[in-house]
């Protein structure tokens, strides 16, 4: 059972990245039950510079992704604290699962909760997953999970292999260019400083030949490029991230479906999958690909 911690006021970035620079290595194999909590309110300046830089329209909704950025230096704190056994750098986010209960228009203070769940072995290292939750005064407003992949740590079992998607057949949507700077420009309004998305340097000391997209950068820009397709609520929405997007790269969406359900997937100009998903009524058991 999970024991929360309430927080008066989210920690400081500058901290919490000091504090993860300090761990480099594998410290154990369990993760905390400790979760946190905090009421939080959005920010209008940074909410209007992730609209822009994600392509979403000023509507009054929150985007579907932003939550997530509400509650970033909460997810740290939890990722830095002294029980999570894993470095922060290096970790890959390999899905995203979102779940809108309801519509997120004119949302102010909300309570964000952070928990770690479902740690399991993986073909390239260990696998958990990342559980956040936003409740306003009516209850449960939206929820994500994001299973992130830890490659240097190992635990026992048997490895289950994620289904990887099938050839995908859609309309084009839209195509724009992931550019050199996105991952830069991602961090300042999201607080995602991730060494593997600021520039080549980082990203060679992680095994890439140059900075890669942020992975929930490209699942908000799809979905804003999405728009009015995918449900404002009672809707769940799954992305799978597969090849990483090399920084520059040109990328095209394709989607099928409206209304209910549909899916969409995004490429490269060789044909690459970056990214696959699909959003669907809440409650409906998981697709497969």
């Amino acid at each position: 059972m999970t024991q929360w911690q309430t927080l008066s006021t989210p920690p400081a970035l500058a901290g919490l990245y000091a504090k993860a620079a300090l761990r480099q290595r594998v410290t154990g194999n369990t993760l905390p039950d400790t979760g946190l909590r905090c009421v939080l309110a959005p920010d209008p300046i940074r909410l209007g510079a992730y609209r822009q830089l994600c392509g979403y329209d000023n509507d009054g909704i929150l985007p579907a992704t932003y939550p997530q950025v509400l509650a970033f230096n909460l997810q740290l704190a939890l990722l830095t604290g002294l029980g999570f056994p894993y470095p922060l750098t290096g970790l890959v986010q390999l899905a995203e699962r979102l779940r809108l209960h309801r519509p997120l228009g004119g949302v102010s203070r909300v309570l964000a909760s952070v928990s770690l769940q479902r740690l399991r072995p993986h073909e390239h290292g260990a696998v958990f997953t990342l559980v956040t939750r936003i409740d306003d005064a009516l209850g449960l407003l939206w929820e994500a999970e994001a299973d992130l992949l830890c490659r240097q740590a190992q635990v026992e079992g048997q490895s289950l292999a994620e289904p990887l998607p099938t050839d995908f057949v859609g309309d084009e949507v839209a195509r724009w260019l992931a550019d050199q700077h996105i991952g830069r420009q991602y961090a300042r309004v999201a607080g995602d400083f991730n060494p593997i998305h600021l520039g080549q340097a980082g990203a060679r000391l992680f095994g890439f030949k140059q900075a890669i997209a942020p992975g929930m950068w490209a699942l908000a820009r799809t979905l804003a490029a999405l728009g009015p397709r995918v449900p404002t609520a009672a809707c769940e929405i799954h992305g799978q991230f597969l090849k990483p997007i090399a920084l520059p790269s040109e990328v095209v969406l394709k989607a099928r479906g409206e209304g209910d359900q549909g899916q969409f997937s995004l490429t490269g100009r060789d044909g690459s999958l970056h990214l696959a998903g699909y959003w669907q009524p809440l409650g409906e058991p998981a697709q497969i690909f």
